[in-house]
């Protein structure tokens, strides 16, 4: 949920309650501000750069052509619910990225939007699967959201959601649970698929267009949704709502792969006439310095003798290669040369710790509102539309987080608070003791509500 959701309630009278008796405060994301690896950072307090996960798709090793998937197995450090298992406190979980292929917990869990599909096991213990589908049937992970199909969206997101709700409530009632957990992926999906239609300020909006209200409707049946579980809960239960990242208009693509063979960095043998992936490009990599990948943010490899299999910059000069390219980057302009306020980043710099496969350098164009297209064959550096699909939305750093507990009617804001202290801050609630080498900490605030 975006942070300006606080900026208008009237319509929400659920989440209104929350946050005129409870605690709330705007919620910054991580780099990247990506669903994954957003949650297991909000879960772990611990950076991309620690998970090694920086984003969904990563390369694998040094290869041109070679990639892997974050997974649930992707996931080393320990989760919050690891935590208290230690403690002997069960935990249920549904739809938390990435949580597939579904793995033990002390507890039950529900896999998430990544399940490639209902007929593969996505629960643990495994036989709840027979439970879930004797009461809701085919069970939803995901809708197909980059589409101009927004009628077909629309129907998916809330069949999608009434199914996931039955099965929360469910499981709210039926299991002993101390932590409960769940991620209604359907909004970042009615964001992507219908935010043109609802920002007065995106520059597609339409006045008056058919699907206006969508974006509000839905956030009203998710309210009433979120009232129902409230009334599930005891005077003991502290509600949390978090997001994972909050939402903006997009502008457009930018086509990082096309300015990289522009400015001499990427050789292709033989230009497609049609948009292409570059893995499916016939690259010179032995006249190749860098490429890239596209996405809400742009990754950027460099092509080093020794690291890849046909590298051509000298060890000793990948800082300097490294460093000019950044400079380029930050100077990119957009289509009628107006000033793109680029961020580019180094993983070192971001993160300080770094495993895992991770790009030479992380790319935010137009800090967030352009896209990266990774595609070759559009003989232009800028798209009105993502190459990969309909999608109105980019990804924001600013979320929101609302704490909650009914016995208490004591209003409190903070202007902003970090993804990284969520988990000290449930593990606070829960009465246990801050495990070291966590990123958060305990907000003074939320301790002083709590009290």
């Amino acid at each position: 949920m975006p942070a300006s959701l606080f900026d208008n309630l009237k319509d929400l009278p659920n989440i209104r309650n929350m946050v005129e008796n409870g605690f709330h405060s705007v919620l910054e994301s991580c780099h990247p501000p990506i669903t994954i690896p957003a949650w297991m950072v909000m879960m772990t307090s611990k950076s991309p750069g620690e998970l090694g996960i920086y984003g969904f798709r990563h390369r694998k090793g040094s290869a041109y052509n070679d990639a892997w998937v974050a997974t649930s197995k992707t996931v080393k450090e320990k989760k919050v619910w690891d935590y208290l298992e230690e403690r002997g406190k069960r935990s249920c979980l549904i739809g938390v990225p990435p949580s597939y292929p579904p793995y033990r917990i002390n507890g039950s869990l529900v896999s998430c939007f990544i399940t490639p599909s209902n007929k593969n096991d996505y629960t643990y213990p495994p036989e709840l699967k027979q439970e879930i589908e004797s009461i809701v049937g085919n069970y939803l992970f995901d809708v197909i959201f980059r589409t101009d199909d927004r009628d077909t969206i629309l129907k998916g997101l809330y069949e999608m959601t009434d199914k996931r709700f039955a099965i929360i409530k469910h499981m709210m009632k039926k299991d002993q649970w101390d932590f409960f957990m769940f991620v209604e992926i359907g909004v970042d999906r009615i964001h992507h698929a219908f935010w043109k239609f609802h920002d007065k300020n995106h520059p597609k909006y339409v006045h008056q267009n058919k699907y206006e209200n969508v974006v509000i409707d839905y956030y009203k049946f998710l309210d009433g949704k979120i009232g129902e579980l409230i009334d599930l809960t005891d005077d003991d239960t502290y509600v949390l709502v978090v997001s994972d990242h909050g939402t903006s208009g997009m502008k457009g693509c930018f086509c990082i792969n096309e300015w990289m063979i522009q400015e001499g960095y990427l050789s292709i043998n033989n230009y497609p006439d049609k948009q292409t992936d570059i893995d499916k490009c016939q690259i010179d990599w032995s006249k190749t310095t860098a490429w890239g990948w596209g996405g809400y943010y742009g990754r950027v490899f460099l092509n080093v003798k020794g690291r890849e299999p046909n590298g051509v910059i000298p060890p000793e000069k990948y800082e300097i290669v490294r460093n000019e390219l950044r400079e380029k980057l930050l100077h990119i302009e957009g289509p009628n040369g107006e000033i793109f306020n680029n961020k580019v980043y180094t993983p070192e710099e971001l993160y300080g710790k770094v495993t895992g496969d991770k790009p030479d350098l992380m790319v935010y164009f137009d800090d967030l509102y352009w896209r990266s297209a990774g595609t070759i064959g559009h003989e232009s550096l800028y798209l009105d539309e993502n190459d990969t699909g309909p999608d109105d939305s980019v990804h924001w750093y600013d979320g929101i987080i609302i704490l909650y507990n009914k016995k208490k009617s004591k209003k409190m804001r903070l202007s902003r608070m970090s993804i990284y202290d969520v988990a000290p801050g449930i593990l606070e609630i829960m009465g246990m003791e801050i495990p070291s080498g966590m990123r958060g900490s305990i907000i003074p605030e939320i301790k002083q509500w709590l009290e």
